[in-house]
């Protein structure tokens, strides 16, 4: 009883001297709407800077709030590459806090579901904040553009196969140079080649996407990749000249879905709710 008067002196005590007590603030219910090339997340966890097995870096120019999916991806492969005795995975740009559009040209990242991660897998000694911030992982991919780098080992053959093997994985994206040398060099098991996809850049870094998770309605969940291992006329097309598309004015931004308005305002709790 005495307890009880002395907490409710507390409380009008500091009521009279102008502190405001509030109630604790509860995790925002995770939300995955759109596409990840126009699209949000409400409840948004960011990745630390550091864990057991990664890093991230370039921290002022990336931005590490994803979806629990992508971020426990993260971990687990950081997990799978220390137990195999390899160094720390270097991670990149995730999503912003709210989703959206991210700064540097990205197309995607918008939905929490994407993530870059380094292909350099250097022995190094523990890098400083300010060292990982400056940190410039060197490409895989000569300077002509037309093969390996003396970077690439057999190290980031495993890195490859472990993105590309972890669950709900969508797909892997790297430089079609790198894709080519998973060709030529996989041998046995090759079902994972199918999900190592081609695309312009990505020469120092793989993209890695994560699926829609299941109940997440309003998230888009793009086609699959096509079967096989991806390693045919549709690779061979890359590496063929084509003539400089015209000159086109460039478009605008698509408009957000509806949904995302006032997510991307930062106003999370007028959201709708995901519904199954």
């Amino acid at each position: 009883m005495q307890e009880s008067k002395l907490l409710v002196g507390i409380v009008m005590l500091l009521s009279c001297s102008g502190m405001v007590l509030s109630a604790p603030v509860l995790a925002q219910p995770v939300q995955i709407i759109g596409p990840a090339g126009n699209g949000c997340i409400a409840g948004a966890q960011r990745l630390p800077d550091e864990g057991p097995g990664w890093q991230t870096i370039r921290r002022d120019r990336s931005s590490f709030w994803s979806a629990p999916v992508t971020i426990n991806g993260v971990k687990t492969l950081a997990t799978r590459l220390h137990a195999q005795g390899l160094p720390d995975l270097y991670v990149g740009d995730m999503s912003a806090p709210h989703g959206g559009r991210l700064p540097g040209g990205h197309g995607s990242h918008q939905n929490g579901l994407d993530v870059d991660l380094y292909l350099d897998l250097t022995p190094r000694p523990a890098l400083t904040p300010d060292e990982r911030n400056v940190l410039e992982p060197p490409s895989m991919v000569s300077a002509d553009g037309n093969s390996l780098s003396p970077a690439w080992t057999q190290d980031t053959v495993t890195l490859l196969h472990m993105a590309a093997t972890l669950p709900n994985v969508d797909r892997v994206l790297v430089n079609p140079v790198i894709k080519r040398a998973l060709c030529e060099q996989v041998s046995g098991d090759r079902s994972w080649l199918h999900l190592i996809r081609p695309w312009w850049g990505h020469k120092a870094h793989m993209h890695v996407r994560f699926r829609c998770p299941a109940g997440q309605t309003l998230c888009v969940q793009a086609p699959p990749p096509p079967t096989g291992d991806g390693c045919d006329t549709t690779l061979a097309w890359w590496f063929q000249p084509h003539p400089a598309p015209p000159a086109a004015p460039p478009r605008p931004p698509e408009a957000p879905p509806a949904a995302c308005r006032p997510i991307l305002a930062g106003d999370t709790l007028s959201a709708p709710e995901t519904r199954p």
